[in-house]
């Protein structure tokens, strides 16, 4: 492959948790410049899809750093973090403890395709920045939907792939050409952020993952594009009887 920290099939986890370990002790910051800030209110907005409500349960695969845990847990909802990388994790941690007012996340290890949880567990399952990173996104939806309760909410908010030809060639080119050049400045080297262009290369995005929520048997299955589809949001319900989680 192109880029040293993309890579198919087994040894694809080894991959990104080598670049994540890299990565995260500048990991918001950069997510601040690369996105002029916009990345916060992208959650904000996934936030306010969810609709987290007081003493519900949710959970937050790929929880990096704990932007979207903190704030499930600033509207009431007792939240669970879980991720791979002891680094983010650890810079989540952190956070943790100079927090203040709402309650605080739950941060744990694990892996996203098998997080080892028990089925039926949450109201709400959201994944920010992680499905394009597993080697196995079907499977890390199926993981979701079995975690979820019937009738819970899942939530996916990823890169995208604007449906207009001119905007996605524009919005490819600057993560092609623009954002390594933030890796290259804080870590010597292109690659650390020149494999979200890579890695979405090989993601079906907004469009392919609205089509495998439907085929799972999700209702209420919605995709909310942002700014033109260079971000897109997820949104599916499990249905009452969860026959596909079986």
């Amino acid at each position: 492959m192109s880029n040293k920290f993309y890579e198919t099939g087994s040894n694809r986890a080894t991959k990104v948790n080598d670049l994540f370990a890299t990565i995260a002790p500048r990991y918001d910051l950069i997510n601040d410049l690369q996105s002029f800030w916009m990345h916060r209110w992208w959650k904000k907005r996934l936030i306010d899809l969810a609709s987290p409500r007081p003493e519900e349960t949710a959970l937050d695969l790929c929880c990096g750093t704990g932007d979207v845990a903190f704030l499930m847990a600033s509207r009431g909802a007792r939240v669970t973090g879980l991720d791979f990388s002891q680094g983010m994790l650890k810079v989540a941690a952190q956070r943790a403890e100079v927090r203040t007012g709402a309650g605080t996340p739950q941060f744990v290890q694990g892996d996203a395709l098998d997080t080892g949880l028990a089925s039926d567990s949450f109201d709400i399952v959201t994944i920010s920045y992680g499905l394009r990173n597993l080697s196995d996104w079907r499977q890390g939806l199926r993981e979701m939907c079995r975690l979820a309760k019937p009738g819970g909410r899942l939530l996916v908010l990823d890169f995208g792939k604007p449906d207009l030809l001119w905007w996605r060639r524009l919005y490819l080119s600057y993560l092609k050409w623009v954002v390594p050049r933030f890796g290259r400045i804080f870590f010597q080297d292109a690659d650390t952020h020149g494999y979200i262009h890579e890695s979405l290369l090989h993601y079906p995005a907004q469009r392919g993952v609205e089509a495998e929520m439907r085929s799972m048997g999700l209702e209420d299955v919605k995709v909310c594009n942002l700014m033109g589809g260079i971000m897109g949001i997820n949104q599916g319900r499990c249905p009452i009887a969860k026959s596909f989680t079986d």
